[in-house]
């Protein structure tokens, strides 16, 4: 890692040491902040050390694992808590939060503090921050730009041996693939493969049931192969696009790619276990969020020199998954001063470049478009590349029951053999046009 990631380090260093204490000496509010436990989290921790030096404010945390993060901030928000007074939740909480009344419009409070959306990227505000879809309502900041993209055994991929034995089946270098269909060849030329006396495999994919795992990772090849949500034309009108022979196509990738070249026993894997199959050195290619790969950079045994990066390969077409999170503020806060102060605070563009420093995935121009961002970590032109092209998940208020019947459906096919590609995509139109209906959109 070079410049910008090192030199804004030290500058947030230096700024948390210059100002300890000058803010923090009066009668101090405190104010909570709830989010994932991951080490984003942790690198948020450190950088909001600033924030009260500078107005002391003093910060708390609310950190809850992933897999139960969904239900307990959910229940909270629905529930009118108080714990929250800032939530940095998922994308696609932002519809039904801004409906049910959880999150405080920020439009007025932009305008007032000068906090321009146009200085933030047009997809993490679309993603993060908008709805309804296509407006300019606001109801979060841009705080976590994610998408998800790939990591590889770049050590493998430079072999000597494997490079001869690539190239005489394929005609071609082993190296990152363009296309899924390069992905796939790659991942079938390591499944079962032995390197160094241990037997390997071509790919971690996401396979989970349970959350959201398999809708989260089917979709980085429903899309490079011409799955629409809907017709662009006519909201909510689904027949012919979600089951179109393009996401036939797609859904029957994935399941290929599942069947030839996972590890045993991955049928019900998401983040937590690709990085386990990466770490041990069990697979050559793992799909995850770009959020884990500072640390997966670090790892003392898989990371250095011995690991790659690429963006989620196209097809008909390019797609990659939106991850990542805005920052709103809970309208049950009895801190909300204290609350829009951090947001001001965080969209502050100095401080935006701290963030990136730390290991956060900053949304602001000032940091993308930075000359030098690009070679400020291995991955950051590839996560450059994947924010340009990221589609999501619906962000409707029923969110959750769209989400479980894909979950259902896609596992049901991918995983567990049930009927075909096409008839799990019909099944899901049937699913999520009860919903709308049941929702009133229909």
């Amino acid at each position: 890692m070079t410049s910008l990631r090192s030199l804004a380090f030290a500058g947030a260093a230096a700024a948390s040491y210059l100002l300890a204490g000058t803010g923090a000496q009066a009668q101090s509010k405190t104010i909570t902040l709830c989010w994932a436990a991951w080490d984003p989290a942790n690198a948020l921790v450190e950088l909001s050390k600033d924030f009260t030096a500078k107005t002391g404010t003093q910060m708390k945390f609310e950190f809850v694992p992933w897999p139960n993060f969904a239900d307990r901030m959910l229940n909270e928000l629905n529930a009118k808590g108080r714990l929250c007074d800032l939530m940095i939740g998922d994308s696609q909480w932002v519809g039904g939060s801004a409906e049910n009344g959880h999150y405080v419009k920020l439009n007025d409070f932009f305008a007032k503090e000068g906090i321009k959306m146009s200085d933030f990227s047009p997809a993490t505000v679309e993603g993060y921050s908008t709805w309804p879809k296509g407006t300019q309502n606001y109801w979060a900041l841009p705080a976590m730009g994610d998408a998800v993209g790939w990591t590889y055994r770049k050590d493998w991929f430079a072999r000597p041996d494997l490079q001869a034995a690539f190239k005489a089946k394929h005609g071609r270098d082993l190296a990152p693939p363009k296309t899924q269909t390069e992905l796939k060849q790659i991942a079938e030329f390591f499944q079962n493969r032995e390197i160094d006396g241990k037997k390997v495999y071509g790919a971690s994919i996401y396979t989970e049931r349970g959350s959201e795992g398999i809708t989260m990772g089917v979709t980085n090849a429903l899309y490079p192969f011409g799955f629409q949500y809907q017709d662009p034309k006519k909201p909510y009108a689904m027949d012919g696009f979600v089951n179109s022979p393009d996401a036939v196509a797609g859904l029957e990738f994935y399941k290929s790619l599942y069947k030839c070249c996972t590890p045993p026993g991955a049928s019900n894997g998401y983040m937590q276990e690709g990085l386990d199959a990466f770490k041990s050195g069990q697979v050559a290619m793992q799909m995850n969020f770009f959020a884990f790969f500072p640390g997966l950079y670090k790892d003392p045994n898989v990371g250095g020199d011995k690991i790659g990066f690429f963006v989620n390969p196209s097809e008909k077409t390019s797609g990659s998954q939106l991850g990542g999170q805005g920052i709103s503020v809970v309208s049950y806060s009895q801190n909300r001063n204290e609350a829009l102060a951090y947001i001001k605070w965080f969209a502050d563009p100095e401080i935006q470049k701290r963030w990136w420093a730390l290991g956060g995935y900053s949304c602001h121009k000032a940091v993308l478009d930075d000359p030098n961002f690009a070679k400020t970590a291995p991955f950051a032109a590839d996560f450059l590349t994947a924010m340009g092209q990221v589609r999501d998940f619906w962000q409707e208020p029923a969110y959750a029951q769209l989400l479980q019947a894909t979950q259902r459906r896609v596992h049901d096919y991918v995983v567990a053999d049930q009927g075909t590609a096409k008839q799990a995509l019909d099944l899901l139109i049937q699913d999520w046009t009860k919903v709308f209906k049941e929702d009133g959109k229909l």
